[in-house]
């Protein structure tokens, strides 16, 4: 009776769909957009430009999810990742009403909501690392260029071919801003600066910007760069560091879901009270909740670190 109740839920959302002519893109981009407006008051505003007042978890989340793909270079796919964030927070509620427990209704739909918000933060994570590697190649080598003839366009010029994307086609940006709109270097480096979203390569674009000045700073390329193979190392002893936390995090989480069937098989009687009794529910729904929140926070405390001036 529930299934065919809930099939016809889902017939109704449907029918109201067509009906109103509106596709579930547009309902989910409005939905979101809804949900990450800044407040119109303006000591909102001030408490918020000051720190002191910080966002919701969901706005922060969203947000978050809106710069990593800005950053990526996949801003198109927004809609889409809030489209499967909504997808999942009706299958969640669905399977909890299908399991009558009430209490897990709000735990599965918030938890399994997150999840495309979560990956990603894991497939940034991953992104600014294979940045920060091609980085340190590309710096290297055009540093040494540099070194050699103090003059970075050649450098540029010399070395272009040896880089690969996303890095290449920001310095192929720089050198065609150069030779056919606008001679100025340091604008050149100033306008190449923030699309890497990098603290090292800031810092070498000022470190080069200060060099057109006085050749004799040239002397402080090296140490910027050699920040980036530091980082290497130290991520790379972090990620041996925290694979058994991780991995012993992945097998807890399987024991804990795999309890609930394995229960069904060794005794049905401390089935029953788990599935069907408020206080197995409550249970239940409690572990859901703790599974959720510690993977929002092994994802949070797990990512690389970056350099800070």
């Amino acid at each position: 009776m529930i299934t065919l109740q809930l099939m016809a839920c889902v017939g109704l959302i449907a029918g109201a769909f067509i009906l109103l002519g509106l596709s579930p893109a547009e309902f989910t981009g409005g939905l979101f957009a809804f949900l990450t407006r800044r407040s119109r008051g303006i000591r909102d505003e001030i408490n918020e430009a000051v720190k002191r007042k910080k966002p919701s978890f969901l706005r922060r989340e969203i947000l978050e999810a809106q710069d990593i793909l800005a950053l990526t270079g996949r801003s198109g796919r927004f809609p889409l990742i809030c489209a499967s964030s909504l997808l999942l927070f009706a299958a969640g509620a669905s399977i909890a009403i299908l399991l009558q427990n009430v209490f897990l209704i709000p735990v599965l739909a918030l938890g399994l909501m997150f999840l495309p918000f979560w990956y990603v933060r894991l497939t940034a994570a991953h992104y600014r690392k294979n940045i920060a590697a091609e980085l340190e190649t590309a710096l290297s080598i055009i540093t040494t260029a540099y070194l050699r003839n103090e003059d970075i366009l050649t450098a540029v010029e010399e070395n272009i071919h040896y880089l690969n994307p996303p890095v290449r086609g920001v310095f192929a940006q720089f050198l065609t801003q150069i030779k056919l709109i606008n001679p100025d270097v340091n604008a050149a480096l100033k306008a190449m600066k923030p699309r890497i979203e990098n603290e090292v390569f800031h810092e070498w674009c000022d470190a080069i910007a200060a060099c057109q000045y006085d050749r004799s700073l040239k002397t402080t390329l090296t140490p910027i760069v050699g920040k980036l193979s530091d980082m290497r190392i130290v991520n790379a002893e972090l990620e041996y560091l925290v694979f058994e936390p991780r991995k012993e995090f992945i097998i807890m989480v399987i024991l804990v879901m795999g309890n609930v069937p394995v229960m069904y098989f060794l005794n049905k009687g401390w089935y029953d009270t788990l599935m069907h009794t408020a206080v197995g529910q409550l249970v239940l729904a409690v572990c859901a909740a703790a599974v959720f929140i510690s993977a929002a926070i092994v994802i949070r405390l797990t990512k690389p670190i970056e350099y800070r001036r």
